[in-house]
C-alpha cells in the first residue's frame, strides 16, 4: 500500500505553548539573624564566619560547632535561646559576623549583614552596647528590606525614674523608633535573652490559617523570669520595654510585646508582611503581563492583586471584618462596616491629569484594612445574690 503524505495541522490549528513567568519568591519572615564577634583561636582575630562571607544558615547547632563556636559563643547560647522556643521554634537561623577585633562598629557590621543577605528579618546583636544599641535602631528604622532589632539591656537603670538620664528604653520612646524590641533581663546567664523572644516570633509566624499570635504572655525556655515590683514592672513597660515575670506562681510570661513607640510587634511584622505581599503581587502583574491598561479594567486587575495579599492577611487572622472607625476614603465612612475586613478602592481613570497618562501612572489605590487586634486584658464583673 502507498504511503499518503501527511501535512502538517499547524497552518490551521497553532497551538503555541508557554510556560508562565515565575513569580518572585516571597519573603516568609521568618528568619532570624544573630550577629556576634566570636573569633577562632588559631589565626588570632579571625572572626568564625569570614567578613567576605558574612553571614551563614544553620538548621542544625551542631554545625555551628563544627564551624568553631563552642559552646560558650554567645552566639551559640543566642541559638541555643531560639531553637528552645515553644509550640514552634524557628527551622532555620542565620548567624552574622561582627569584626569587632578589627575596630569595625556594630551598626556597621549589621549594615554589612544585611548587604549580605536581604532575607532574615529579625535581629539581634550580641555584646551591644547603649551606643550600639542607638545607632543600630536608628539604622534599623529605615534598613530596607524592613527588619526588626532585638535588644537585651540589663542595667538597672531603666528600673526607675532614677535612671532617666541613661534608661535606654526612654532614649528610644522619646524618639518614637517603631522597628527596635528592648527586653529587660537581670539574669547573668542569659545576656541575650531577648534571642528567646525572637525565636518565638520567627517560629511561630509560619502564615498558616489562624496562626497570626501576638508575644504578650508568652513562655520563653531557657530564660529565669526577673524577681520585680509591681513598680518596677509598670514603670518599664510605661517606657515601652518588655519583661518576662512570674504571675499567680505559674505562669512565666513576657509582657508586653511592643516595639519602642508602643506599636505591639506584630502589628509591625503583619503589616510588613501585608506590604510585601502587595508590591510582589502588583509586580508580578506588571512582569507577567503583556500590559495592564491604563483604564478601569487595568485598574481593577491591579486592585484583584491587592485583594489576594489582603485575602492571606484575613486567612492568617491578622485583618479580620469590623466597623471601620477610621476617616471617610472615597465611598467609604466612618461607622460603615468592612465585612471582609477590607475594602479597595480607586479613583477612576477619567479623573487622572494628562501628565499622569502621560506618565503612565495608575489613579491612586486605596487600601482600608480592619485589624482583628488581640485581647490582653480583662474586666469581669461578678454579681452574686443569695
Amino acid at each position: 500500500m502507498a504511503t499518503t503524505k501527511s501535512l502538517s495541522l499547524t497552518p490551521i490549528v497553532d497551538v503555541q505553548i508557554t510556560l508562565g513567568a515565575v513569580s518572585a519568591p516571597r519573603n516568609s519572615f521568618n528568619l532570624g539573624l544573630i550577629i556576634g564577634s566570636s573569633t577562632k583561636t588559631e589565626p588570632l582575630n579571625e572572626t568564625v564566619i569570614p567578613t567576605a562571607e558574612r553571614i551563614r544558615i544553620y538548621t542544625d547547632l551542631d554545625d555551628m560547632l563544627s564551624d568553631g563556636y563552642t559552646t560558650d559563643s554567645p552566639e551559640y547560647k543566642a541559638a541555643v535561646l531560639m531553637k528552645s522556643a515553644t509550640p514552634l521554634a524557628p527551622n532555620r537561623i542565620a548567624i552574622g559576623c561582627w569584626d569587632k577585633a578589627n575596630d569595625e562598629e556594630a551598626v556597621d557590621a549589621v549594615r554589612a549583614c544585611r548587604i549580605a543577605n536581604a532575607e532574615w528579618y529579625a535581629f539581634t546583636v550580641c555584646g551591644a552596647t547603649k551606643d550600639d544599641i542607638k545607632a543600630i535602631a536608628q539604622y534599623t528604622e529605615t534598613a530596607e528590606p524592613s527588619s526588626t532589632y532585638f535588644y537585651t539591656v540589663a542595667t538597672e537603670d531603666v528600673l526607675s525614674s532614677s535612671g532617666n538620664s541613661t534608661d535606654i528604653f526612654i532614649f528610644l520612646k522619646d524618639k518614637n523608633y517603631r522597628r527596635s524590641f528592648g527586653q529587660y533581663c537581670g539574669q547573668e546567664d542569659t545576656p541575650d535573652a531577648v534571642a528567646a523572644t525572637m525565636g518565638y516570633a520567627m517560629g511561630n509566624n509560619t502564615s498558616l490559617a489562624n496562626s497570626a499570635y501576638t508575644l504578650a504572655y508568652k513562655s520563653l525556655p531557657g530564660v529565669t523570669t526577673d524577681d520585680l515590683t509591681n513598680t518596677q514592672v509598670e514603670y518599664i513597660k510605661s517606657n515601652y520595654g518588655n519583661v518576662y515575670i512570674n504571675r499567680g506562681y505559674y505562669y512565666d510570661v513576657l509582657e508586653q510585646g511592643t516595639m519602642a513607640d508602643a506599636t505591639k510587634f506584630d502589628e509591625i511584622l503583619n503589616l510588613d508582611m501585608l506590604s510585601n505581599n502587595i508590591q510582589l503581587n502588583i509586580m508580578d502583574l506588571l512582569y507577567q503581563s503583556t500590559k495592564v491598561p491604563q483604564t478601569d479594567a487595568g485598574v481593577t486587575s491591579i486592585m484583584n492583586a491587592i485583594a489576594v495579599a489582603c485575602d492571606q492577611a484575613v486567612k492568617i487572622g491578622f485583618i479580620a471584618p469590623g466597623k471601620w472607625n477610621g476617616s471617610a476614603i472615597l465611598n467609604l465612612k466612618t461607622g460603615d462596616t468592612l465585612p471582609d475586613g477590607y475594602l479597595i478602592q480607586a479613583e477612576s481613570v477619567n479623573d487622572q491629569s494628562q501628565a499622569d497618562r502621560d506618565a503612565r501612572k495608575s489613579p491612586p489605590i486605596y487600601v482600608s484594612a480592619k485589624l482583628a487586634g488581640a485581647i490582653e486584658h480583662v474586666t469581669i464583673g461578678v454579681t452574686v445574690n443569695r
